[in-house]
This record gives structure tokens, sequence and C-alpha cells, in this order.
């Protein structure tokens, strides 16, 4: 399973990061990814990184912003935000799938998530 953590109420121009926890699966074979979701709209793709390379893709939205990174010691992938903006506001979900470049995007590539995370960005 997957474990989201590290949410909560910033200023815009403020940092925060999440993690996320994987237990009971082997993620060697894994690309894992961070989406995130307003109500209302599509669960948008936002970061991944690649478990075994660590190979790492970004949204166009983010780059230059969010750093995906990944701890093998502790299973955990964190997404380090920076320069955080009023529309970054969502829930942010892990995922984890064995996921081809070309399909890192949706959210259909992926078969395990874990519970979402608020992230609120406001002065």
């Amino acid at each position: 399973q997957l474990q989201a953590s590290g949410g909560g109420l910033v200023q815009p121009g403020g940092s925060l990061k999440l993690s996320c926890t994987a237990s009971g699966f082997d993620l060697e074979n894994f690309l894992i990814g961070w989406f995130r979701q307003v109500p209302g709209k599509e669960r948008e793709f936002v970061a991944a990184v690649r478990w075994s390379a660590g190979n790492t893709y970004y949204a166009d939205s983010v780059k230059g912003r969010f750093t995906i990174s990944r701890d093998s010691a502790k299973n955990t992938i964190y997404l380090q935000m920076n320069s955080l903006k009023p529309e970054d506001t969502a829930v942010y979900y892990c995922a984890a799938g064995q996921v081809i470049v070309t399909t890192i995007r949706w959210p259909s590539a992926y078969h395990k998530w874990g519970r979402g995370t608020q992230v609120t960005v406001s002065s």
C-alpha cells in the first residue's frame, strides 16, 4: 500500500514537502507518480520517478518548482514543492504502477493508489 502525508496550508511562495511511503510490495519494477485533483476536475499528473533507475518526469506546470526524489532505505518518495501558487491547491495522491514512459500522465496506468493529502496555498 501507499501512504501519503505532508500536506497543509501554506502561503503563496512558500514550500511543502510531501512523502509517500510504500509497503507490502517491491518497488524495483515500479514507477511512482504524484497526481493532484481539485473538485470537479480530472486527476492531473504532477511528477513521477522510476524507482530502479531514478529517472524523473514532471508536468510543465511544476517544472522548476517541484522536485521528486526517493529514499531506498525508507521505501519513500518525496515531492518537494517550492514557490507554491494558489493554483497548486489540490488533493495530492501518490500512485505506483509498472508504467511505460508514454503513459506516465494517465491515472489509469497506475494500479496502486494512496489516500490523498490536502495542499492549500492561500494567504
